[in-house]
């Protein structure tokens, strides 16, 4: 009986020190950028033509590696405001050209030294259009493995096994990598052209956000419309929210499996809809806000992740420009009859966001506070603040 065949990978050019390898077997060389070692995660896809540094730093994206589609990536180096976390998640990324030179007065860091302070893999040279087709039309999620080592020396069938092996985002509870170890305050709000982000010194209402790997844009968003925001773990109970006194709740953006979080998140998530409280939920939080109705959740193929994503408002007709970055989705034939479907996806219909009939509590799946991304949707946080203002009228 013969030998099977060893599998044949593409012979690698002596230029390249790094490899991008998928768990189909594809074999890509390039350059390596930011921290030499390797990264393994589900690999997608980003259409965003600005905010690289956000992506990076948005915690959605842990156990993620993600290929930017816009080639010119570090265009405007790096700074200390443009963050979405004081803690990166993601595991890697991917590019067409190499970095960049920066070009902005903003600037205070080449995108280079920036990835290997924050502990981040990755490879330039790659066909990212060839790539994106490649996990766009695939029939299952893409995990990958991307090797960064200066000397050039890979076991490409070791990094395919590793790729292979990685179980996947599917089943995985990700938010203790990307929640508070403990309660804070929160006062920063929006961000004003010389005087950089201002401080919320007058707030009337007090919003608790349960962090499931919020953005610090959202908690920006929430101080900017006259909020008091108090950020608890993931963990918190119902008990410990109450003793804070809230005028309302936020359900953040998190990354994983909604069903994996929702074990812990989902019975806290139902007392606060019985108590009353306006509660308002983006991304993780809008999954969550389903199960804890007895919806069910399911794993997307590729997900929706950019910035120029096309959403119909069903209540006005309108279409907003959003900036979305999910790859679960609500599905939206098992949400039961006090949930009112308020918006939905314009590239393949899923389900955008939804309101209880009989609570006032809202959610969404893409991100209104567009961090990066168009400001269409800011009028969801003032929604959350008419939400409060009434209940505290009503019970003046």
């Amino acid at each position: 009986m013969s030998e099977p065949a060893m599998p044949h990978y593409p012979q690698k050019p002596s230029s390249a020190n790094a490899v991008l390898v998928l768990n189909d077997g594809s074999v890509f060389w390039g350059k390596g950028l930011g921290k030499e070692g390797e990264a393994v995660g589900e690999v997608c896809f980003n259409t965003s033509m600005t905010g690289y540094q956000e992506i990076l730093t948005d915690p959605s994206y842990a156990g993620q590696i993600i290929t930017f589609t816009f080639p010119h990536i570090g265009n405007v180096g790096t700074n200390p405001e443009d963050i979405e976390t004081q803690k990166v998640a993601a595991r890697g990324l991917i590019l067409r050209e190499d970095i960049t030179q920066p070009s902005s007065w903003r600037s205070t860091q080449h995108l280079q030294p920036w990835l290997e302070a924050n502990n981040l893999t990755g490879i330039c040279g790659i066909d990212t259009r060839a790539l994106t087709h490649r996990i766009r039309d695939a029939k299952f999620s893409l995990n990958g493995v991307v090797a960064f080592n200066k000397a050039g020396a890979f076991d490409i069938a070791a990094l395919v096994k590793k790729a292979k092996d990685w179980a996947g985002l599917d089943g995985m509870d990700l938010v203790p990598e990307v929640t508070c170890k403990k309660s804070y305050s929160w006062d920063e709000a929006k961000w004003v052209l010389g005087s950089g982000y201002q401080k919320q010194t007058n707030p009337q209402f007090h919003v608790v956000a349960i962090d499931y790997g919020a953005k610090l844009n959202i908690l920006r968003c929430l101080a900017a419309t006259g909020s008091r925001v108090t950020v608890v773990p993931a963990t918190t109970s119902y008990e410990e929210i109450a003793a804070l006194k809230p005028d309302g709740v936020f359900l953040s953006n998190g990354p994983g499996d909604p069903a994996a979080t929702g074990k812990y998140a989902v019975p806290v998530i139902k007392k606060i809809i019985e108590s009353g409280w306006p509660l308002f939920g983006i991304c993780l939080g809008h999954q969550l806000m389903g199960l804890a109705l007895g919806a069910k959740t399911r794993k997307m193929i590729t997900g929706h992740r950019g910035a120029n994503q096309p959403v119909k408002d069903l209540a006005t007709g309108k279409v907003e420009i959003t900036s979305q970055n999910h790859g679960f989705e609500v599905i939206v034939e098992t949400l039961p009859s006090n949930a009112e479907v308020t918006h939905i996806s314009l590239f393949d219909g899923s389900n955008e966001g939804f309101r209880i009939k009989n609570a006032p509590a809202f959610s969404v799946q893409y991100h209104p506070e567009a961090s990066p991304g168009p400001e269409d949707s800011h009028y969801l946080f003032e929604r959350f603040v008419e939400l409060m203002r009434a209940r505290i009228s009503k019970a003046a």
